[in-house]
């Protein structure tokens, strides 16, 4: 686990660190560097159970609470949707 920060990260750290937590809710063990940031999740195997452990984890990760209206399809949809809704959540006054 990284060390707590003051809530902005680089853009790169949080896209090299989602794409950890992707490779792990996927049940694989090693980061694609080609995993596709825009296909859905879903159709790289992303079911609705290793989706939540996926959000658990960036809580965890990211030392942040998703709020509810967050939770929605599109925010979740691929690496690069769930990449932006982080950036917006870490930018946030209170992320």
């Amino acid at each position: 686990m990284s060390a707590p920060t003051s809530g902005r990260r680089a853009a790169g750290d949080i896209h090299e660190r989602l794409l950890q937590l992707v490779a792990e809710a996927l049940g694989r063990p090693e980061v694609d560097a080609a995993l596709p940031v825009e296909v859905r999740l879903s159709e790289l195997g992303m079911s609705s159970i290793k989706m939540v452990v996926l959000m658990l984890a960036l809580e965890r990760e990211f030392d942040l609470a998703i709020p509810q209206d967050e939770i929605t399809p599109e925010n979740l949809r691929s690496v690069s949707s769930v990449e932006a809704m982080l950036a917006r959540l870490l930018e946030a006054p209170d992320g």
